[in-house]
């Protein structure tokens, strides 16, 4: 049988590189010396892509794939995907929604854990021998009770939602429209931000929810506030975000992700009141592993019938 070309953009396990070895010939695209030259050679030979979130595909490789019939990515966010583009090509774009939504709203739960009750700072104050010398660490806020605002209710965000409901909060949301969900809905970020007190990000990224969390968010969300992002560092003015901690405007903050990653600013890291994990939400063995094999069988089924299990939303139609 011959074997179909596969172009891949960034890292794959050896489960994923065995799953696909019979039926596709796979190139990899960053092995490439003169990458220019070789997708003016080659490009045309790929009706398959297989990227992840965060390479997407290029400009370069875009232009240069005019045969190009599937897109399947590593992770559920697509925004270096250009989704809307490739259904005009009439080229399917899948992606790994669901099998991380689980970790990723634990990984919420994680962070506005740790930021309430000072996880870091009291760890380190038992590590120091302050304990000792110094006596009990200051009291913590409890997370029991609290005001809570999701920024889009997909399907993360409503798996974000039956967590807290475990803390017994008051859920609120913004999205851009209202759902059939036992939940207060607000038409602005700003408006969900000023009646909670916790306020997390989980909207996808692009252009059309960059910066949804500015200053004037973070005003409303006001100096008890805590904001939890893992979405996309795009959705937060990261600068807006170091000020507003600085100035007390919130009282502390949960990233997961960033602006320019993996650069974190120096003001975010020394804050105490902030806790930081480098982009892990869904960095469990079992959930990257579920991964992997949704984006085999993507392909997989792309081959089989020209159909993908799991399309995004704008290829859907196709």
């Amino acid at each position: 049988m011959t074997k179909v070309k596969l172009l891949q953009i960034g890292g794959i396990t050896e489960r994923m590189r065995a799953a696909l070895a019979d039926q596709f010939d796979i190139d990899i695209l960053f092995d490439q010396p003169d990458r220019a030259a070789f997708l003016a050679a080659h490009g045309a030979d790929y009706p398959a892509i297989l990227t992840n979130g965060h390479y997407g595909v290029p400009e370069d490789v875009d232009a240069a794939t005019p045969n190009l019939k599937v897109v399947s990515s590593y992770g559920v966010g697509y925004d270096a995907i250009d989704a809307d583009a490739c259904a005009a090509r009439g080229i399917k774009v899948a992606h790994t929604p669901d099998v991380l939504n689980d970790e990723v709203a634990d990984t919420f739960v994680l962070l506005w854990l740790a930021v309430s009750r000072e996880l870091i700072p009291s760890d380190r104050h038992a590590r120091s021998g302050k304990w000792e010398t110094d006596g009990n660490y200051p009291l913590t806020r409890s997370v029991q009770n609290r005001r809570v605002g999701i920024l889009g209710l997909g399907r993360i965000g409503q798996t974000i939602a039956e967590r807290c409901k475990a803390f017994g909060a008051d859920i609120h949301y913004h999205a851009r429209s209202e759902k059939d969900v036992p939940y207060t809905y607000h038409a602005t970020a700003a408006d969900c931000a000023a009646a909670c007190e916790v306020l997390v990000a989980i909207t996808p990224g692009g252009a059309s929810t960059r910066h949804m969390v500015n200053a004037e968010v973070l005003k409303a969300l006001g100096p008890d506030g805590i904001f939890i992002n893992v979405a996309r560092g795009s959705v937060c003015d990261e600068q807006a975000l170091v000020e507003a901690l600085q100035q007390g405007k919130i009282a502390g903050a949960g990233l997961d992700v960033f602006e320019e990653e993996p650069k974190i600013p120096d003001a975010l890291k020394s804050m105490d009141n902030v806790v930081l994990t480098p982009h892990v939400a869904s960095g469990t063995h079992e959930t990257r592993q579920a991964m992997g094999d949704l984006v085999v069988a993507n392909l997989q089924q792309w081959l089989k019938d020209g159909s993908v299990k799991t399309a995004v939303p704008e290829c859907r139609h196709l």
